[in-house]
C-alpha cells in the first residue's frame, strides 16, 4: 500500500536522539523518495508506450513501477517502525501514550487504529496521543479516537 509522502511535523523524533538514529531514518526516507521517483518515471514511460502503441513495453514499464512502488512501501515501513521504536522506546513515554512524530498522516491513522485495538482489549481506559503542532485534527479517524 503507496503512502502519500505526507509527514506529521516537521520533527521525526520528540526527544533528544543520536545522530545515528536521525541519519538511519532520513536514510530510509530518502531511499523511499528515490523508489518513488523512480516509480513515478516508470509510469510516465509505460503511459508514453501505450500511447504510442507498444503495449509490451507498456506492461514492462508498469510492472517495473510497481516493483519499485513495492520497494518504496518497504522501505517507508522500516522508517515507519524504526521511528516508532525510537519515540515509543520504554522510558520516552509512558504506557498509556503513543508518540506519532515522524509519521506519515496515512502510518499515523494505521499505527492509532491498531493501538487502540490493543488499548480496548487489554482494559485500557483511555489513551494520550502526542503529535506535532501541524497534526491535521481532520482526520477520518479522529471521531473514532475520541470514543
Amino acid at each position: 500500500m503507496s503512502y502519500p509522502m505526507t509527514q506529521l511535523g516537521g520533527r521525526a523524533f520528540n526527544h533528544d536522539q543520536s545522530g545515528s538514529a536521525e541519519h538511519e531514518y532520513d536514510r530510509l526516507r530518502a531511499l523511499a523518495r528515490q523508489e518513488h521517483d523512480k516509480e513515478s518515471s516508470c509510469k510516465d514511460k509505460a503511459h508514453n508506450a501505450y500511447e504510442r502503441g507498444d503495449g509490451q513495453a507498456a506492461h514492462e514499464l508498469s510492472e517495473e513501477a510497481k516493483r519499485h512502488g513495492a520497494i518504496m512501501d518497504q522501505y517507508n515501513k522500516q522508517a515507519s517502525d524504526f521511528i516508532f521504536r525510537e519515540n515509543n522506546a520504554v522510558g520516552r513515554v509512558a504506557s498509556d501514550t503513543i508518540d506519532l512524530h515522524g509519521q506519515f498522516v496515512q502510518e499515523a491513522e494505521d499505527i492509532l487504529e491498531q493501538r487502540i485495538k490493543y488499548a480496548q482489549s487489554t482494559g485500557q481506559t483511555h489513551l494520550h496521543v502526542c503529535v506535532p503542532p501541524t497534526f491535521p485534527y481532520n482526520l477520518p479517524s479522529l471521531p473514532t479516537t475520541k470514543k
